[in-house]
């Protein structure tokens, strides 16, 4: 149960639920949709507030989390659901890097998130935390795989009963990293979106807290930290550009928020920042706004390898392409088969296995390189934000076999040797 002096100490920077479109504001309820325009909800906070009671060194003197930027979450308690989500490696690339001509790149790599190894586990902190504040028992969500683990997980954690809801066609290795953790798991034969309208209905008829429905504007701000870390961890400076896989667009559009608040609060100094979007082609619908420079979203189909961004109606897509457009940056979309090529290059360079969004995000990043949208001088950094071992099934009759030998000197050094030739062909055939 929430305590009464934690309510006062947040009611000094949380401020109210704000419509992104018409400017209505409402209580901070568990809503998410704007009862006249049917505009999205967004959380506000007293930056004036905000600026008076934070500092540098008092973020630094906060748990080694995402918490230690509470004061800037949507959030009542003194001690939120904190399982070690955050501070994840801002490794700086040397290899990849050179690879691409870039000079000044850096990683974000929160495919080392803790517990369920992507930046969902994020997300669901804060909203399972804002759930537990409003009364809710029992958490939900419609999830394309990650946001489910992260969900099963944190809940599990917490104590709350949680049940999750998938498309039935998701990679072996979600699923069973939600079962795991003992949630009922809802396998629903249809896509994302699919799923995502039945949640919308299960949430109106039983009064659970569907992170990503009727919590969203707590749960998505959570994404602001990668916004906030990336800035810390650069010695408390904003990067020239940034690289970001787009799903719902949520995630763009909330480092966006994140960099913003830190400028608003004096914690940063401002300056311009490219935003930069990845998506994949069978299942681009950002992509294609921003290229045909519209400013609604045309829902289509995924089909895609990349399942974790597949979402056909991006709940967010119109503004990702807005910053996108006004801060200079790019959306690109890349073929299944980058999406693998990106997955390997980032692995053989750096040591990162990452799972599709990154494998996109990396090949798109290859792709602005290669077009002259990225100066090779800039600070560049790439936001990677799942596990490979997630999606094994994508990289699998892709990366080659072991090679099988006898307990025997000779037949190694025959293996060796059929090794170091067929290495040398293959440089062959990229010099050709």
């Amino acid at each position: 149960m929430t305590q009464a002096i934690d309510t006062q100490k947040a009611a000094t920077t949380l401020k109210s639920l704000k419509c992104k479109e018409c400017g209505a504001e409402y209580e901070l309820k568990a809503s998410h949709v704007c009862e006249f325009c049917f505009g999205p909800l967004e959380v506000t906070y007293d930056y004036s507030a905000l600026r008076n009671t934070i500092s540098r060194e008092t973020i630094q003197a906060g748990p080694n989390s995402m918490w230690r930027y509470r004061k800037f979450l949507p959030v009542q308690s003194e001690n939120p659901i904190d399982v070690g989500t955050g501070m994840t490696p801002l490794v700086r690339s040397q290899r990849l890097a050179r690879r691409l001509g870039l000079n000044k790149l850096y990683i974000k790599n929160d495919a080392v998130n803790m517990p369920t190894l992507s930046f969902k586990d994020r997300v669901v902190s804060v909203a399972l935390t804002r759930a537990r504040e409003l009364g809710f028992t029992t958490v939900s969500c419609a999830s394309t795989g990650n946001l489910a683990n992260s969900t099963a997980a944190i809940a599990a954690h917490a104590g709350l009963d949680c049940c999750v809801f998938i498309p039935a066609d998701l990679e072996a290795g979600k699923i069973l990293g939600s079962l795991i953790y003992s949630p009922t798991l809802m396998a629903v034969k249809g896509n994302y979106d699919q799923v995502n309208r039945l949640c919308s209905e299960v949430a109106n008829t039983h009064g659970w807290g569907f992170v990503n429905i009727n919590l969203r504007p707590y749960y998505s701000e959570g994404s602001k930290t990668l916004g906030f870390e990336v800035a810390e961890q650069l010695g408390w400076q904003l990067p020239d550009h940034i690289v970001a896989p787009l799903a719902s667009g949520s995630l763009f559009t909330k480092i966006y928020k994140g960099f913003n608040e830190f400028v608003e609060v004096g914690l940063v100094e401002g300056k311009p920042v490219k935003f930069s979007g990845a998506q994949a082609e069978g299942c681009s619908p950002i992509a294609k706004a921003f290229k045909e420079d519209r400013d609604f979203i045309q829902p289509v189909k995924p089909n895609t390898i990349a399942k974790s961004i597949a979402i056909g109606n991006p709940a967010d897509g119109v503004y990702a392409v807005e910053i996108a457009k006004k801060t200079g940056g790019s959306i690109e979309s890349v073929t299944d088969a980058e999406i693998v090529e990106g997955i390997k290059l980032l692995a053989e360079t750096e040591g990162i296995f990452t799972e599709t969004a990154g494998g996109t995000t990396i090949a798109v990043l290859k792709k602005l390189v290669e077009a002259g949208k990225i100066n090779p001088d800039e600070t560049t950094v790439v936001y990677i934000t799942g596990n490979g071992l997630k999606t094994q099934e994508a990289v699998q009759g892709y990366i080659g076999e072991p090679l099988t030998i006898e307990a025997k000197l000779d037949s190694f050094e025959q293996a060796l040797e059929r090794s170091r030739t067929l290495e040398r062909l293959e440089w062959q055939q990229v010099l050709v």
